[in-house]
């Protein structure tokens, strides 16, 4: 069976820094609306406590989502060194599509995808671009579904994007609110004959009978608002919950599949949703099989860009294999897993082999 191997990544973090100490003037309030009684500065301490979150990155204003993510695919296929007339398959993850500032309304005519093909000037027809909603996992799952194209021999070669501006969708009476930030991640995926490296395996599951609005759309805790315009919520306890209780299960079914022993993992890149619930995560992963975590051996970027949604994992790939994160790095025939949790509630899993 013909290898899946990723040729090339690409990243675009914007410019925009915004530091924890910016958020001591705002008011933040209880979903009530009422005021919450701790100090800013205490609210501040406890986050980034919590969540590792020292600051993180906004895009510029002229920038959409669909740039972000073109910016990020121009770099990957510049690290392939491939001719994108040669891609088969854009596949875009995102989950809000083009959202300007100060806007209450989502822009996705034509799709992201289709935007970032046209932004790339690839002429060929046979270049299918579509868009993928899968929570923060979409990208993950964007790599899974063009793999399958690839062995199923309908494609030769893949670009896979994940891309968000979430400072665009967030409350900001809401303190969840410091959470989020705006990114892009890309690769390029490829059919090998080398059955040394690529993907090894993967697991997918949905989980809807009690967790389906863990994440939802709702109007802002200031009740004086428009409330015509709702925001990104979140269920943040249940969450954490959730992640801990099956994450780590999906990670083993991928790797018990994969053949590869727990011994052999040399990363493990986790969706930076938060600090805390990271280290929990791995922590039970490796408790299931009866070991203790390896030092290293989960690379975190969520300290300095918070949490990008989709361009997470793929952003935090491309710092490492371009040795941009301190005492990290990737060498020919590690074996890393790329994990992932979010609005679904949806959890994913790839083992690859370098």
């Amino acid at each position: 069976m013909t290898n899946v191997i990723i040729t090339g990544t690409g990243a675009y973090i914007p410019s925009i820094t915004k530091k924890n100490v910016q958020f001591t003037d705002t008011n933040f309030l209880n979903v009530d609306g009422t005021p919450i009684k701790d100090t800013n500065e205490v609210i501040i301490e406890k986050f980034k406590a919590i969540t590792g979150i020292e600051e993180r990155r906004y895009a510029k204003n002229e920038l959409n989502t669909s740039d972000l993510g073109f910016l990020a695919a121009q770099k990957a296929i510049e690290d392939a060194k491939i001719n994108p007339e040669e891609i088969d398959y854009i596949i875009f993850a995102h989950n809000f599509g083009n959202v300007k500032p100060n806007s209450s309304q989502s822009d996705l005519l034509p799709s992201l995808a289709t935007r970032v093909k046209h932004l790339l000037k690839i002429e060929n027809p046979n270049c299918v671009a579509y868009d993928i909603l899968f929570g923060c996992p979409g990208w993950i799952q964007g790599v899974i579904q063009a793999q399958s194209f690839i062995q199923s021999k309908i494609a030769k070669k893949a670009l896979v994007i994940g891309a968000e501006t979430l400072s665009r969708v967030i409350d900001e009476h809401d303190r969840d609110s410091m959470i989020y930030s705006d990114g892009a991640g890309a690769c390029i995926i490829e059919g090998s004959e080398n059955n040394n490296s690529g993907i090894l395996s993967h697991a997918s599951q949905t989980f809807t009978k009690d967790e389906a609005y863990y994440l939802f759309f709702d109007r802002s805790y200031n009740k004086d608002t428009n409330s015509d315009i709702n925001y990104m919520k979140m269920h943040g306890r249940k969450i954490y919950e959730f992640a801990l209780n099956n994450v780590p299960n999906a990670m083993k079914a991928a790797l018990d599949k994969s053949g590869i022993e727990i011994n052999q993992l040399k990363k493990v890149f986790i969706h930076q949703a938060n600090e805390k619930m990271d280290e929990a995560i791995i922590k039970r992963f490796y408790r299931l099989y009866n070991k203790p975590v390896p030092e290293g051996i989960m690379p975190m970027s969520i300290h300095k860009l918070g949490n990008s949604s989709v361009a997470t994992v793929p952003t935090l790939l491309n710092l490492v294999l371009k040795g941009e994160i301190e005492n990290q790095h990737i060498e020919k025939g590690d074996v890393i897993m790329l994990a992932s949790v979010g609005s679904g509630m949806n959890i994913n899993a790839i083992v690859y082999k370098y």
